[in-house]
This record gives structure tokens, C-alpha cells and sequence, in this order.
């Protein structure tokens, strides 16, 4: 009787070296909902948090502290105001939609550090951190998340 073929396998890893770097590379351009949610509760002043959504989408319902600025409208002018020296994290709905991909890609041509939220809004629903309505930011400052279990 043959031995099993590995499917995992087929494609063997990389080396340990280059596997660290496309790690770092890949969470150089990616955040989580829990490591933002702790930014936002610790007052990081670093981050700016962008709703890439349709603005409709964001008086429904958005991260707290998050700013909308739908992808559709960066333009230069609007891109312009924003500080040079923060890091903006981009989101949308979750993985179905591309808007927090499209704003990340502008704010980046536009000369800005960004990183994309993983999962998008979904995930930072289904990781129990709660949601914003209306005009207003809101805040995190001083929120306890539960333990993700991911730490």
C-alpha cells in the first residue's frame, strides 16, 4: 500500500529566514481588530483610524474613533490635510468588500503610511468590540476588551 501524499506538503515551506521576512512584511501592511481595539483603548495618538465605506455606511455604524473618508473621495485635496506623521489603518466592511484595499492604495500613493484592518468591520463585530453610530467619532479611550486568546 502506497504512503499518503501530503497535501500540505506539495508545496514545501520556505526557509525559516525567508519565511520571517514575508511574516514581517505581511504584518507591516496588515493590523487585527484586537491589536487596534488596544491602540484605541490605550489613546495611541500614532494611529488614525479611516472608515473607507460609503458615509452612509459609516453613520450606521463604524469603529469608535474612526474618521469617514470614503475611498471615492480621496482626492489630493482631501488627502492633503491629513498629518504626514501618523499611520492610517483602512477599513470596510470585511472581506467581501475592496474599499479599505482602494483607500490604503491611495492614501499610500499620496505619500502616507498605512496598514489595512483585517476582516474589516466584521471582524472587529465578531471579535465582540463595540460600534459608533451617527456623525460623531466616538472613543475607546478606556475600554476593556475581553481576552481574545490570541496573545
Amino acid at each position: 500500500m502506497p504512503s499518503p501524499t501530503s497535501a500540505v506538503l506539495t508545496f514545501p515551506p520556505d526557509t525559516p529566514e525567508a519565511t520571517a521576512a514575508a511574516m514581517a512584511a505581511k504584518l507591516s501592511h496588515h493590523t487585527d481588530a484586537w491589536d487596534l481595539a488596544e491602540d484605541l483603548a490605550n489613546g495611541i495618538q500614532d494611529i488614525v483610524v479611516i472608515d473607507t465605506r460609503s458615509s452612509a455606511k459609516y453613520l450606521a455604524g463604524h469603529i469608535p474613533g474612526a474618521i469617514s473618508l470614503p475611498h471615492r473621495d480621496m482626492t489630493p485635496d482631501r488627502l492633503g490635510v491629513l498629518a504626514m506623521d501618523r499611520v492610517y489603518i483602512t477599513y470596510c466592511d470585511g472581506i467581501g468588500c475592496n474599499a479599505s484595499t482602494k483607500g490604503a492604495w491611495k492614501l499610500a500613493r499620496h505619500g502616507l503610511r498605512v496598514k489595512e484592518l483585517l476582516g474589516g468591520l466584521d471582524f472587529w463585530q465578531r471579535d465582540g468590540h463595540p460600534i459608533a453610530s451617527g456623525e460623531a467619532p466616538g472613543s475607546l479611550v478606556g475600554y476593556m476588551p475581553n481576552d481574545c486568546g490570541c496573545d
